[in-house]
């Protein structure tokens, strides 16, 4: 009687633990790097400068979400950096100018997933106008 309760306990347990699963976000081991790139531009639309934008505010979804759940300013490279991350799928944006869009600013989005524990997944530049 004593082993059948011993392994119906470790059964349970067994299928206790398999079910959980992490889902995106921070409580894991990988990391997502990148820089923003800008694109300076006159009214007139002439390309004035071209610079790694320092202190651009770089936002990250998790998930499947549908708001960001949590942004980073970029370094004086330009670079971020979002630590922590459980495997999964991701979505980090910038901000960029839109001269034809209602709100004038439009999401420049890259979407990354993130496949094994402990990597380090480095982004193309994001690309925004100023």
């Amino acid at each position: 009687m004593k082993k059948l309760t011993a392994y119906g306990l470790l059964l349970t347990a067994y299928c206790f633990l398999s079910s959980c699963t992490k889902e995106e976000g921070v409580g894991g081991t990988s990391t997502i790097t990148g820089k923003v790139y800008v694109k300076e531009y006159s009214q007139a639309g002439n390309l004035l400068a071209e610079y790694y934008g320092e202190e651009e505010r770089v936002y990250i979804i998790y998930g499947d979400g549908t708001t960001y759940d949590d942004d980073f300013r970029t370094s004086y490279d330009g670079s971020f950096k979002f630590q922590y991350l459980n495997k999964g799928t991701y979505q980090v944006f910038c901000y960029s100018r839109c001269d034809t869009c209602a709100s004038g600013n439009e999401a420049v989005i890259k979407e990354v997933e993130i496949t094994d524990n402990n990597s380090t997944i480095e982004l193309e530049d994001i690309v925004i106008k100023k």
